[in-house]
């Protein structure tokens, strides 16, 4: 129980350190990517996908710090039958998350990698077009008379 202790709270010490190292790249970013406007790109794609990148850096880094300083921490080893069933244990299959994205600036002839493989099909799900709603009652606008009969505009009535 001792080990485990040590463990969760060596596990949250080095996470909360590279959370806020990365809350400082972040920064960084936000501050850097704002030149981009003079490059004609859009900032706020090229901090979107920045921002993806040094996450992962992030979570890769912390996961390579945290296994190497477990394994050279010299715990005692009280629970030997966990590691035996955790061994005879099969692994779950990770699922598989779409880390792929379209390049800035490419053309609209390339087409992002699909969650299911380049070669796979699309689900009969996405291939359906999202149907437009149809309004049966003419739009309100902001300074119309509100229809509930108060007499003030809609946009200070029902439509804050």
């Amino acid at each position: 129980e001792m080990v485990l202790t040590f463990e969760k709270g060596a596990v949250l010490a080095m996470i909360d350190d590279a959370w806020k190292e990365h809350l400082r790249e972040m920064d960084d970013l936000k501050t850097s990517v704002q030149n981009a406007v003079y490059e004609q790109k859009d900032p706020l794609l090229i901090y979107k996908f920045e921002s993806f990148d040094l996450f992962k850096r992030m979570v890769d880094d912390t996961n390579r710090e945290l296994v190497a300083f477990l394994f050279n921490a010299n715990l005692p080893n009280s629970g030997s039958n966990q590691v035996q069933q955790a061994q005879q244990r099969p692994a779950a299959p990770k699922p598989k998350y779409q880390t792929q994205r379209e390049e800035v600036g490419a053309g609209p002839q390339q087409q992002p990698q699909q969650m299911g493989g380049p070669n796979q099909p699309m689900p009969q799900q996405e291939r359906q077009q999202v149907q437009q709603v149809i309004r049966q009652d003419p739009k309100i606008g902001r300074n119309d008379p509100c229809p509930c009969g108060s007499g003030k505009k809609y946009k200070n009535c029902h439509g804050k």
